[in-house]
């Protein structure tokens, strides 16, 4: 079966079990590219864009904070809103959950990354689809990793060893965690809002080494790969780059006398 032909049976399952029994309702954590491809399945359902409401329910993405990439798709019943669900999750998580990991001993600690982190859930046999974002503080072994409810107790007890470290974790409230990702604000004039002119812009590089980038399917726009540099990106586009980085577009404000546009984007440390 097609990733799209199961997403769209478990929008309808889910949505429909929300809508009889009026209880929430939720898929495991969803890729930058499954989300897109929800919001496709919505669209061919004549769902218009930011009417978040599917068979009769309302529904939202949410990953344990605001800006997650990792997100649950939830299906809420009537008596339920977004903000009073989102309110909900953060005084009492019944969805997803947030793990501190802190080492036994910062001494001798690791300076542990992502894929550190990562490595050490799949290799306890966790599934992907159960972990969210994981935020970690560069240079420490310290970090915040949001997974699904029903695996916490689970990680807590078992993740007791990150590379060399050693580790401790404990169930915290989402609010407790206070690691952002760092960024750098980056501004200055682009030809046009296509992929190929933001690439050269961002990362100062020329337009047909741009291209080269997106033909050899290297440039991803919020999580699936993109096969054209003449792709108009909207503000707010998560792009990822392998062997560069990432961003997310900003947008634009404004012309130069010579009518080219000033765009705004944040560039990832």
């Amino acid at each position: 079966m097609e990733e799209s032909e199961y997403l769209a049976g478990r929008i309808r399952e889910l949505s429909n079990k929300a809508y009889q029994n009026e209880y929430v309702t939720h898929t495991e954590f969803l890729s930058a590219s499954e989300i897109a491809a929800v919001y496709e399945i919505m669209a061919k359902q004549g769902i218009p864009t930011g009417v978040n409401v599917c068979n009769g329910v309302s529904f939202c993405l949410y990953g344990g904070w605001e800006e997650a990439d990792r997100n649950v798709l939830c299906f809420l019943p009537s008596y339920l809103d977004e903000e009073s669900f989102c309110l909900q999750e953060a005084a009492d998580p019944q969805v997803v959950s947030c793990i501190r990991v802190r080492p036994v001993n910062a001494r001798f600690a690791d300076d542990l990354i992502h894929r550190d982190y990562l490595g050490a859930l799949m290799n306890m046999g966790i599934e992907r689809d159960k972990i969210g974002d994981i935020l970690a503080i560069r240079g420490s072994a310290d970090a915040y990793i949001f997974v699904m409810k029903d695996i916490a107790p689970v990680i807590c007890t078992e993740l007791i060893r990150i590379r060399h470290t050693s580790v401790r974790c404990e169930e915290v409230l989402p609010g407790e965690c206070n690691i952002r990702p760092e960024f750098e604000e980056i501004e200055g004039s682009v030809a046009s809002e296509r992929l190929d002119a933001v690439l050269a812009f961002v990362y100062r590089l020329s337009r047909a080494q741009a291209q080269q980038l997106i033909e050899a399917q290297d440039v991803f726009v919020d999580g699936r790969c993109a096969f054209s540099g003449g792709y108009d990106l909207k503000p707010g586009a998560r792009v990822s780059v392998r062997g560069h980085g990432k961003f997310q577009y900003e947008g634009t404000g404004g012309t130069s006398r010579k009518g080219r546009l000033f765009a705004k984007v944040k560039l990832y440390k």
